[in-house]
Formats: structure tokens, sequence, C-alpha cells
């Protein structure tokens, strides 16, 4: 066995969700849910297939979040590890919940902005997820003007009153 990390490649500002799902439906599944969930939503969705072909299977509504998908997907390519690229102005907590609810799905490891790293473990079958490093090392607690700052944001973009 040996142990591999693999950087998520995408813009600075571009939110992903990376999960684990069970079935080849998984595509189409996710597409239906994101597209009912936020009417206009732009994304692509990779998927890799754990059996037979093994082929990284795809869909979207932005050919670049689909290309951003299915090329993150290939350099993971472990069995049932799928990816939800989200194009600008959308953002996995609009989202989540519902792709949590897909019957296919069976765990989310991350759904981020930022910097990424999927860890691996390769045998002579396939690849395994071990786990994601998110972002980088917390540096300290937040202070007084730290909690401001974190309020003022979530009230500029809409996710408090």
């Amino acid at each position: 066995m040996q142990l591999i990390t693999v950087t998520i490649d995408k813009p600075e500002t571009t939110n992903f969700i990376f999960g684990q799902a069970h079935f080849i439906k998984t595509v189409e599944d996710l597409h239906e849910a994101l597209v009912a969930a936020v009417p206009g939503i732009r994304f692509g969705v990779a998927f890799c297939e754990a059996s037979g072909k093994c082929l990284v299977r795809w869909s979207g509504t932005d050919p670049a979040m689909v290309e951003l998908a299915r090329k993150n997907a290939q350099a993971i390519a472990a069995g049932h590890c799928f990816f939800i690229f989200l194009g600008d102005g959308f953002y996995p907590i609009n989202v989540l919940n519902t792709v949590k609810m897909v019957p296919e799905v069976c765990r989310i490891f991350c759904a981020t902005a930022n910097p990424s790293e999927v860890i691996l473990a390769e045998t002579g079958q396939g690849r395994a997820v071990l786990g994601v490093v998110d972002g980088l090392i917390a540096k300290g607690v937040e202070g007084d003007d730290d909690i401001k700052w974190r309020k003022d944001l979530l009230r500029q973009i809409g996710y408090k009153l």
C-alpha cells in the first residue's frame, strides 16, 4: 500500500463538494437534485465508476465547472468518489443538505473553496480516500475585532440578518 496526496486543481474562489456515493446513477441524481434545489445553478459533477468500465461519469450546466470536475475526479481516481464544482455565486451551503439526501450519497468529505488536498491509499486493487486537508493550519483564536469581521461578513453576503 502506498499513501499519496492529490491537490485539488481549481481557481482560488471556486467552491466544490467532494464525496463518496455507491451507484452509477449518482451522476444523474446529483444533477437533478442540484437543478431542483437552486434554479439556474451552474455546476459540473463527475463520478468515478468503481466497476465495469471504471469511467469518470459526468454531467452539469457549466462547461468550465464540468471540466474541473472531470479533471479532478480523474486525478483522484478513487472508486465511487464524486466532485461537484459550483459556478461563481453558488455555494455549498445552498445545496449541501440536498446533496446529502441523494440516496446514493454515502458521505461528504468536504465542501469548501479552500486550497485542498485529498489523502489516498493506493493498493493493487485501487484507491481509497482516507481524508481531506481542507485549508490551512489554525493560527490562533479570534478576538473581538475578528468576531465583528465574521459577523459583518455574514450579513454583507446575506446569510444573517
